[in-house]
């Protein structure tokens, strides 16, 4: 199973941008989200964006994985 991770653009150069990802900053490749623009939310696998995610979209997704994580520590 994969699984993508959202992530917020913070700038972009060439084919590729500077993502936060829950406070921690890395460059992914975003030639497969052309689309992308600096403060835009994307879905991140394997060090690519791979699919443009509006912000509602990224937060359900991390309150999931927060009940998730919850429900495994008990």
């Amino acid at each position: 199973m994969c699984l993508a991770i959202p992530s917020k653009i913070l700038s972009i150069k060439g084919n590729t941008a500077e993502i936060d990802v829950g406070g921690n900053t890395k460059e992914v490749n975003i030639t497969l989200t052309p689309e992308a623009k600096v403060g835009d939310y994307v879905l991140l696998h394997a060090g690519f964006a791979i699919n443009v995610i509006d912000e509602q979209a990224a937060e359900e997704i991390f309150d999931a994985w927060e009940e998730a994580y919850a429900a495994l520590q008990k």
